[in-house]
């Protein structure tokens, strides 16, 4: 008969830390839980210590974490007719735990298709040059289409940055050849604008050398000055100009 009691008192303990242990729950502070209670929704608990009723409770553990997706590549073709694929990065979280349980049967998965062909919907209405160079702003627009049609499901889009965009050879050969041609062109600008400064200098330059006495001599002199420094040149001094006063100008 003692036998039997302890063995009685051994299984009724037992039980108790069975049901203790399964009713209280550590929620982290990164966490809450959502709790139904035989099958309808309670609320969202959480951070720290909760308890529940074993059997009759069920919670699930929501991340309030910011989670990062990463958009595989997507083939679009661009408003002017151009393949090329799409690489983005999606950020992120739950906002409203409750409605991520209820209104969707997988918020992750939902949220990552939307990225998805929101990325080659906007991509397929916009231009290559497009797509290349204004980068923020169809981020910026990504970001505000799946904000909008995530935020039933209590999630909350923090960023989308598109990371990569992989064009055909064939387009990339014609992009090098079109940033070639217009670098050329600055160049040929660029040296059209110095001929034309140059020239305007010389200009000036020889008003002031002709408006003074002596000073095309003047000139003259230094250039062959500059001149004679070579071994192998032969160096002529003509006649200054000012003697062509001594002459009068034949009529």
């Amino acid at each position: 008969m003692l036998l039997y009691n302890l063995f009685s008192t051994v299984v009724v303990v037992i039980l108790v830390l069975m049901i203790l242990t399964s009713s209280i729950k550590i929620i982290p502070e990164y966490e809450r839980a959502v709790l139904f209670r035989l099958g309808r929704l309670v609320n969202a608990r959480g951070p720290g210590l909760i308890f529940i009723i074993p059997v009759i409770d069920r919670i699930i553990r929501i991340s309030l974490r910011v989670i990062v997706f990463d958009v595989p590549p997507q083939e679009v073709i661009t408003k002017d007719n151009v393949t090329c694929k799409v690489n983005a990065v999606l950020f992120y979280r739950v906002v409203e735990t409750e409605k991520a349980i209820v209104n969707v049967e997988n918020f992750h998965e939902a949220t990552n298709q939307l990225a998805q062909t929101t990325l080659r919907s906007v991509a397929g209405m916009a231009e290559l040059d497009e797509i290349l160079s204004q980068r923020e702003k169809l981020n910026l627009k990504i970001q505000r289409i799946v904000d909008e049609a995530t935020d039933p499901w209590g999630i909350k889009i923090v960023a989308v940055e598109i990371k990569d965009v992989v064009l055909p050879t064939e387009m990339t050969r014609a992009i090098a050849r079109q940033a070639e041609a217009e670098r050329g062109r600055r160049a040929a600008i660029i040296q059209a604008e110095g001929e034309r400064q140059a020239a305007e200098q010389l200009a000036q330059a020889s008003e002031i050398l002709t408006g003074a006495n002596g000073g095309l001599t003047l000139r003259m002199l230094r250039s062959l000055s500059e001149v004679s420094s070579s071994p192998n040149t032969t160096v002529l001094f003509p006649l200054p100009m000012e003697l062509r006063k001594l002459f009068p100008d034949p009529e």
